[in-house]
């Protein structure tokens, strides 16, 4: 039986490996940029996040009537479908339209141009998820309860906490393919808000819905098995410990994604079957 102390030393070379680990990887490029030297404002503004969708927002809105902020939204949405390009186009430019290999894309820190251009990218994602916050903002203000389900807020607090460590940490190599991926399938989401928020006229062609749901499903697939593989590959460089959370990351987001996906819309396909059969008999 191991000691007390013992295993107190072994906490503490588990801990201190934890923290040379981040330390050696501390890329120097990204450092000074905005938001990205520590975690402590990004941590501040998420606590405020939580607090105004789970208390203060709910309370201001009880006793008024829902906003309706469409001049808002449609400049809201427009924004975010121009930020996702461009931050598609960057990391196609940045590695993924060929310097990137798919198998085993190592970080590097250099001050190319082509490295720059992606460490970029990977900033600027992390500026577009913290933006996106303001989703939830305005469904609050709606009164749009029913959207502020718990993947919802697990979703886009936790993004912006990953983007931070890509940003402080890892602004380059085989992680990057999940904003890429994600940077894509945002030009379709929101340009499916952007559509919606012009009103009914519009919204009664938005049949695609569910699709986006369905792409996003496939995106988290495509990250599980991408950084799965690298833990069978001894020689790839990419640390070993950030694909695997990058890979735990992306099985649970599956998981969620796919819940979701089956409890509305096979939910409504039930319904819609049952509604038919009612109007038959």
């Amino acid at each position: 039986m191991s000691s007390p102390t013992l295993r107190l030393n072994e906490s503490t070379t588990v801990v201190d490996r934890l923290v040379n680990f981040f330390v050696e990887h501390e890329d120097l490029r990204t450092k000074s940029w905005f938001l990205s030297n520590a975690p402590g404002p990004l941590f501040m503004i998420l606590g405020a996040y939580l607090y105004f969708c789970l208390y203060a927002g709910p309370r201001y809105m009880r006793d008024r009537k829902p906003f309706e902020l469409k001049n808002t939204l449609l400049v809201y949405n427009a924004v975010q479908v121009v930020l996702s390009w461009v931050l598609f186009y960057e990391g196609y430019k940045g590695g993924w339209g060929g310097h990137y290999n798919f198998r085993c894309q190592p970080v590097t820190y250099a001050t190319d141009t082509i490295s720059m251009r992606m460490a970029g990218a990977v900033w600027l994602y992390y500026i577009a998820k913290i933006t996106e916050l303001l989703d939830t903002v305005f469904f609050v203000l709606r009164k749009k309860d029913r959207q502020i389900s718990f993947l919802h807020l697990y979703h886009h607090t936790l993004m912006p906490v990953c983007a931070f460590i890509g940003v402080k940490y890892f602004a380059g190599g085989h992680g990057t393919l999940l904003g890429f991926i994600n940077s894509f399938i945002h030009i379709i989401m929101y340009a499916y808000y952007l559509l919606s928020a012009m009103g009914p006229k519009v919204q009664q062609y938005l049949w695609w819905k569910k699709y986006i749901t369905i792409l996003q499903i496939v995106q988290f697939l495509i990250i599980f098995v991408h950084t799965l593989q690298i833990q069978f590959q001894p020689n790839c460089a990419f640390p070993k410990p950030i694909a695997a959370l990058l890979t735990f990351n992306a099985g649970l987001f599956t998981y969620m994604f796919s819940s979701f996906y089956v409890r509305n819309y096979n939910k409504d396909k039930k319904h819609a079957a049952a509604l038919k059969a009612s109007k038959m008999e």
